[in-house]
């Protein structure tokens, strides 16, 4: 018996499953604002000003102190469009579901999922903590227990919510340096017959083939801070000491610490004896005197329910780029994969559904608030070819909301 025609129904509810199958990081962060977009009668345009919970000091005694409610916001904003264009005969149509799914759609939709995965795992650029050594890939649990500790002294919650995502190299080296131990039985099994981490240290463990690598910038010179006190102001801190001979640069996410300046914990904003780490959110390059003015996150502040650092810099403090410890930098040029260690709540996507146009020969849209995305399909009919030329479509956006919440595993 001859099958019927596939309806657009089936095919983009097929395409939405595949996605869901397909996606790695995005199942492991925010996805609760997509309801914020494209409501009707109440359409926000494209970004979204997500409010974060306001900081107090708190006060001792009896007497009556008044703080201050400042709140901050992260906007999130959907722009980016992906989609895959693809064409198929009314014999294709004729196929069975599986068969058609096989053919056209897994291959279209994992290609979009990927897509959505390497955009999120860029959202590296807007974290400060690193553990690891660039170039150097991590062969002990340490490494990655550290990066919980990192989490922890950020004052991330200790749930079931800490995921891990690291790449194909970190994860062969990590499973073969542990082979199973001290690890539950089911752990054991995901390590033997799946080649995965399963749940370990408290991290639902990943492996993404998108996990950003960071090349840190053409460094030279002992670079030192040029006044007291610069950087407690406009995210900008002036240095000198690069090498004057040959322009030096910082490239786009490279961090580094300053000597003397260390991190506080959030919540008592006593020091966690670790240096604070900043990361660079703007191109610097030196000048022929071997000075540069860097721009990072976050910007320095001493005082108040926002405290992060123990002190401003002080004058002709050291500067060490790309190592965690503050002891050594990291070498100019350097390729580090930058795999991600954090909670729910550091990052968020949202999606929104787009418009259903008239005047085609079908169009179809599928949405699932458990997957977090919305697919749409739109096809058309080509009387020439007897073809049916379609697209596959996704409007979503990243956002990076605490940047304090994720730590990157540097190898």
């Amino acid at each position: 018996m001859a099958n019927n025609l596939l309806t657009i129904s089936m095919i983009t509810k097929e395409a939405l499953m595949v996605l869901e199958n397909n996606i790695v990081f995005a199942k492991h962060v925010r996805r609760d604002f997509d309801d914020k977009f494209g409501v009707s009668g109440a359409k926000i345009g494209t970004t979204l000003n997500i409010r974060k919970p306001v900081r107090y000091m708190g006060r001792t005694g009896q007497g009556l102190q008044i703080e201050d409610a400042n709140e901050t916001f992260v906007p999130l904003t959907l722009t980016t469009q992906r989609g895959v264009d693809i064409a198929f005969s009314s014999q294709d149509l004729a196929l069975s579901i599986d068969d058609f799914s096989n053919r056209f759609v897994k291959p279209a939709v994992a290609n979009i999922a990927n897509m959505i995965d390497y955009d999120g795992l860029q959202q590296y650029l807007n974290v400060y903590n690193a553990i690891g050594v660039p170039g150097t890939v991590p062969n002990a649990l340490l490494t990655y227990l550290r990066a919980g500790q990192r989490l922890d002294e950020e004052a991330a919650p200790r749930d079931d919510d800490r995921a891990m995502i690291i790449n194909p190299g970190m994860q062969a080296t990590i499973i073969d340096t542990l082979k199973g131990l001290f690890q539950s039985s089911d752990s054991i099994a995901e390590q033997y017959e799946k080649g995965t981490m399963g749940k370990v240290i408290g991290f639902k463990w990943s492996m993404d083939q998108n996990v950003a690598v960071q090349q840190i910038g053409a460094l030279g010179g002992a670079p030192t801070i040029a006044a007291a006190g610069a950087g407690a102001v406009a995210n900008v801190i002036n240095t000198y000491g690069w090498t004057a001979a040959a322009a030096q640069r910082l490239n786009i996410g490279d961090t580094f610490t300053i000597a003397g300046v260390f991190a506080v914990n959030p919540q008592n904003r006593q020091s966690t004896s670790a240096l604070r780490q900043f990361v660079v959110t703007a191109p610097g390059m030196s000048d022929g005197a071997g000075n540069m003015a860097i721009s990072c996150a976050p910007a320095i502040v001493t005082a108040g329910p926002y405290q992060n650092v123990t002190a401003v810099p002080a004058a002709n403090a050291a500067i060490v780029i790309g190592d965690s410890t503050g002891t050594a930098s990291a070498a100019g040029g350097t390729n580090t994969p930058q795999g991600l260690a954090f909670h729910r709540d550091a990052f968020v996507v949202a999606c929104a559904d787009l418009q259903l146009p008239g005047g085609v020969d079908m169009a179809g849209r599928v949405s699932d608030k458990k997957v977090g995305f919305s697919i749409r399909l739109v096809r058309a009919y080509d009387i020439n070819t007897d073809r049916f030329p379609c697209r596959l479509d996704v409007l979503y956006g990243w956002g990076t909301l605490y940047s304090e919440l994720a730590c990157r595993v540097q190898s």
